[in-house]
């Protein structure tokens, strides 16, 4: 196997490349607290694991037999990284989603301002944003959404796209544009069905406040209108947990099915 890894070596670089891009640009992988020599690792790693089912009948011409590193095999270098930061990127909007949502109804509940650097989105997130981010990421190793994510999709994307395909469509500019600006859409359609329970219920709790701050004036509605909006906000997270767990994995699901959907189109396969 070794023998045949080093008389292939250009090609076993060619599926490091895009390990290494998808783990750069993946949440909780692209964290800079992982040291980089563990991020190196794990990409040899997949890439070792994965080699073998890898079919590169379409760049032997473009390596050279010398195996010396060429103008076209750099190209041939970046499409890889390019395919793989695609992958982590459209992964990155899946979890944005639930970030967003914690937003939507982190200003109602009173946490607006209370923004902590987040180490999964790596930007400054509220808190219950934050909480949420983190809550998706369980769900996303719990239910082995992981292993599926390289053993399933990594694997089927060596076997339906290349560096060609990325080409072909940027020339055209067919897919790629319509399907980030569809993912982007669905971002926050999917960030308010989360958040829409707690934001429904928060409006109300304002209005009725409201209401009783001009029927007598003299009571201070203010300074009780903020614990009880943090105390319904926290019972209904807690007693929606169950669907909201469900609704994390329709995301999920949904989110890989496109991205699979991506892939055949971009290899040229119609659905």
């Amino acid at each position: 196997m070794f023998d045949q890894l080093l008389s292939q070596a250009p090609v076993f670089l060619l599926v490091a490349i895009r390990c290494f891009s998808l783990l750069m640009t993946l949440p909780l992988f692209s964290m800079r607290n992982i040291p980089s020599a563990a991020k190196v690792a794990l990409a040899g790693f997949m890439a070792f694991n994965i080699y073998g089912q890898v079919d590169y009948s379409s760049y032997s011409k473009f390596l050279s037999p010398e195996q010396t590193f060429t103008a076209q095999f750099i190209m041939l270098m970046v499409g890889e990284a390019l395919i793989g930061v695609i992958t982590g990127f459209y992964i990155t909007i899946i979890f944005a989603a639930f970030s967003t949502a914690g937003q939507f109804f982190a200003f109602q509940m009173g946490f607006s301002a209370s923004e902590v650097y987040d180490a999964l989105s790596q930007v400054e997130n509220p808190l219950m944003g934050q909480y949420l981010n983190l809550i998706a990421m369980l769900i996303f190793m719990q239910t082995r959404l992981f292993q599926k994510l390289f053993l399933g999709g990594l694997v089927s994307s060596f076997k339906t796209l290349n560096a060609f395909s990325i080409v072909n469509d940027m020339l055209s500019g067919a897919v790629l544009p319509r399907f980030f600006m569809k993912g982007l859409s669905e971002l926050f359609a999917n960030a308010l069905v989360i958040s829409l329970p707690i934001i429904g219920t928060l409006m109300l709790i304002t209005i009725s406040t409201g209401i009783l701050s001009k029927a007598a004036p003299q009571m201070n509605l203010l300074s009780e209108g903020f614990p009880v909006m943090l105390l319904t906000s926290f019972f209904i997270l807690t007693a929606l947990m169950p669907s909201l767990i469900d609704a994390f994995n329709r995301c999920f699901d949904g989110g890989f099915a496109r991205l699979e959907q991506l892939f055949l189109a971009l290899g040229g396969k119609r659905i």
